[in-house]
C-alpha cells in the first residue's frame, strides 16, 4: 500500500468508527485485519420483522404490569455481511410494531454506497420523523454492527474501550409481594454483585426489608416517577441509603423538575434521571436538576447518540447508567459495548427473557463480560 491508499484507509476507519486500538484491552497484541475497501457500486438493504419477546416473570413497575414485550428485529445487508438491531417497544414508550414498521418502511438505505459514512446516514434517518426512537435505534445499532464486522473488529476496540472496565450490572426485581421478592433475590442473589428494585408503591419498605431478610448485597432503585411528594420521597432516600442502596432513579415524575433539584440538593445517594430524558437536546435542561443520567439505546436513537451523552454528562461532572429495555441480546449487548465508559450498568434486559435470538454479552461472578467478536459479537441461537 503506498502513502495516499494508506491515508484515505486511515481517514475511512476515523471518520466512521474512532481509532483501532493495537490490543484487546488486557494488554494482549491483537492483529488488525486487512483493512476493508469500499466498492462504490454496492448498495446497503435493509429488512425487518416483528418478534414478541416472553418474559420469564410478570414484570410489575409502579404504572403497569406486562407478561412480553412487543420487539421488532432489524438486518442490514452489505456486500454479504448483515449487521443486526432492534426496536424494543415497552408499553410507556407510547411505540408499537405498527408505528415501528411504518417507518422502517420508510428508510432507503440503497442511496448510500458507503456504510461508514454514519454521521450522514443517521442523520437523513433522523429527518424522517421528529420521533420512532425505537426505530432509529435499531438501524444505528445494526450499522454498527455492520461496521465492525467488515473491520473485523468489536464495537468496543473501534471506540478504544477498555473491557475489563465494564462494570457489575444489576439485577432488576419488579414490585411484587414480599414472599415473591425474597424467592427471587434467592434466585439471583448467587449471580449479581448488584441488584436492582421498583419501587413507587405502598410497599417500598416491605420489599427492601424482604430482600434484607436473604442478602447484603448493594442495592439501586427505581421509583419510575412513583414518588408525588417531595419531602416524603427525601424521607423514604434516606431510609433506603441507611439499606445499603447506592442510587435512587426517577424519584418523581420528570414535570417536578424544581421538587426534583430539591432533592437532588439533599439526597445522600446520586439521583438519576431516567424518564426525564431521552436525547441528547433534553441535556441541558436538566443541569443541575439530576446528579446523573440513565442513558437507554431505545430512548435516545441508538449508540451514536449514546456515546454524545456520555461525553455531555462527563463534561458536566455528572455521573452515567446504561439502562435497557427487555430486550434480546442484540441490543443489550450494544449498549454493553458503551458500558466500560459508565459508573453503573443495568443491562439485564436479555436476562429476564425467554425467546432469545442470540447469545452476546455475558455476565460472569456478576461482571459484563463483552464478546472479542467483530461488531456486536453476536451469535444467533436455533430458531
Amino acid at each position: 500500500m503506498d502513502r495516499r491508499d494508506f491515508i484515505k484507509t486511515s481517514a475511512i476507519v476515523g471518520a466512521g468508527t474512532g481509532l483501532l486500538s493495537c490490543t484487546d484491552g488486557l494488554g494482549r497484541f491483537v492483529s488488525t485485519p486487512k483493512p476493508y475497501r469500499i466498492d462504490g457500486s454496492k448498495r446497503m438493504s435493509l429488512s425487518f420483522f416483528p418478534y414478541e419477546i416472553q418474559l420469564a416473570h410478570t414484570f410489575t413497575v409502579s404504572s403497569y404490569s406486562r407478561k412480553t414485550t412487543p420487539d421488532v428485529q432489524v438486518e442490514i445487508a452489505y456486500d454479504g455481511f448483515v449487521g443486526y438491531g432492534e426496536a424494543s417497544m415497552p408499553p410507556y414508550l407510547g411505540h408499537t410494531v405498527e408505528s415501528v414498521c411504518a417507518f422502517l418502511s420508510k428508510v432507503s438505505l440503497e442511496q448510500f454506497a458507503d456504510p461508514f459514512c454514519v454521521e450522514d446516514i443517521l442523520s437523513y434517518v433522523d429527518s424522517l420523523s421528529d420521533g420512532d426512537a425505537p426505530a432509529k435505534a435499531a438501524i444505528d445499532i445494526a450499522l454498527h454492527d455492520l461496521i465492525g464486522k467488515l473491520l473485523g473488529q468489536p464495537l468496543f476496540r473501534l471506540w478504544g474501550y477498555n473491557p475489563a472496565k465494564a462494570p457489575a450490572t444489576s439485577f432488576t426485581i419488579g414490585i411484587d409481594t414480599a414472599d415473591v421478592v425474597r424467592e427471587k433475590t434467592l434466585e439471583c442473589a448467587g449471580k449479581y454483585r448488584v441488584l436492582k428494585l421498583k419501587v413507587g408503591l405502598d410497599n417500598d419498605e416491605e420489599m427492601v426489608n424482604a430482600i434484607r431478610d436473604v442478602t447484603d448485597l448493594p442495592l439501586v432503585v427505581d421509583a419510575n416517577q412513583g414518588w408525588k411528594d417531595k419531602q416524603k420521597a427525601l424521607d423514604e432516600i434516606f431510609w433506603l441509603s441507611s439499606k445499603g442502596v447506592r442510587m435512587v432513579e426517577q424519584p418523581m415524575p420528570y414535570s417536578q423538575i424544581d421538587d426534583i433539584a430539591w432533592i437532588t440538593e439533599r439526597s445522600p445517594i446520586p439521583v438519576f434521571a431516567d424518564e426525564g430524558i431521552q436525547r441528547l437536546c433534553d441535556l441541558p435542561s436538566i443541569k443541575g436538576v439530576y446528579s446523573g443520567i440513565n442513558i437507554k439505546l431505545m430512548k435516545c436513537t441508538g449508540l451514536a447518540e449514546a456515546r454524545k451523552m456520555i461525553d455531555w454528562a462527563r463534561a458536566e461532572n455528572m455521573k452515567v447508567m446504561l439502562g435497557c429495555m427487555t430486550e434480546t441480546s442484540c441490543a443489550t449487548t450494544a449498549a454493553a459495548h458503551l458500558s466500560p465508559a459508565a459508573d453503573f450498568a443495568d443491562l439485564d434486559g436479555n436476562l429476564l427473557i425467554l425467546n432469545d435470538r442470540f447469545s452476546g454479552m455475558t455476565v460472569v461472578d456478576g461482571m459484563i463480560r463483552l464478546p472479542d467478536r467483530p461488531g456486536l459479537g453476536l451469535k444467533k441461537c436455533q430458531e
